[in-house]
């Protein structure tokens, strides 16, 4: 019986703490300062309002990395446009001093007073087979009044620049551009292309492509023009 009574005191114990957490649950309900926190969260506009949950609603972050690669990409873009329209030569330019281009095989001594021709070819371009049998006339009919032909190759393996040569034999001048720099600064974009230069540097004619006898005609009354200033 003892027993009973102690079970009863412990049950009613309970109820009564049971009833008393309900109390204060019930009282901070109606407290303004304590009742968001019991409030169910509810959408408006598609958002949660009150508590809100990891990650929603939440302005997305920039991401760094991608935003500074775009920012130098951008740069870069622009440089090589930049650095491109500065690198082509183009007629009434000064063409570049050849030796710091460190290009492979012998320059000629002595180009001032003298009207040149440097043509840029690749030995996988077609009509440059074409063109250096009509440079060589060129050169026997031209040389002995002051023409010089500067012929800058490009190809990448100097001994495919060495197989074209022996099918192609010709006794003007022939150089490799090895690190293309010559050719980049040139901004040329055909095969072949050449500069004819005047007696003081500077660039007087520019031709792209090779178009077999008029393009030799036109070479024939461009040096002419030129041979005939220094008379």
């Amino acid at each position: 019986m003892q027993h009973d009574k102690k079970t009863s005191t412990f049950e009613a114990a309970n109820l009564a703490n049971a009833s008393a957490g309900r109390d204060i649950a019930l009282s901070r309900m109606r407290d303004p300062r304590t009742a968001h926190q019991s409030v169910p969260t509810t959408i408006r506009r598609g958002r949660p309002s009150g508590p809100s949950l990891p990650g929603f609603g939440r302005k997305p972050r920039k991401n760094k990395f991608l935003n500074a690669a775009a920012t130098v990409f951008a740069i870069t873009a622009f440089l090589c446009l930049s650095l491109s329209a500065n690198a082509d030569i183009k007629v009434g330019d000064s063409f570049p001093d050849l030796a710091p281009y460190k290009l492979e095989g012998k320059l000629p001594d002595q180009t001032k007073d003298k009207v040149v021709l440097v043509d840029f070819w690749a030995s996988w371009c077609g009509p440059c087979g074409q063109s250096f049998p009509a440079m060589e006339e060129l050169q026997k009919k031209y040389g002995p009044q002051g023409f010089v032909i500067i012929a800058v190759n490009v190809d990448e393996k100097k001994r495919d620049m060495e197989d074209f040569l022996k099918d192609h034999h010709v006794s003007f001048i022939v150089v490799r551009d090895g690190k293309q720099k010559l050719v980049e600064k040139a901004g040329i974009s055909t095969m072949p292309s050449s500069f004819l230069i005047d007696q003081h540097g500077k660039v007087v004619f520019a031709h792209s492509g090779f178009h077999g006898s008029e393009t030799t005609k036109q070479y024939e009354r461009e040096i002419e023009s030129l041979l005939r200033n220094t008379k």
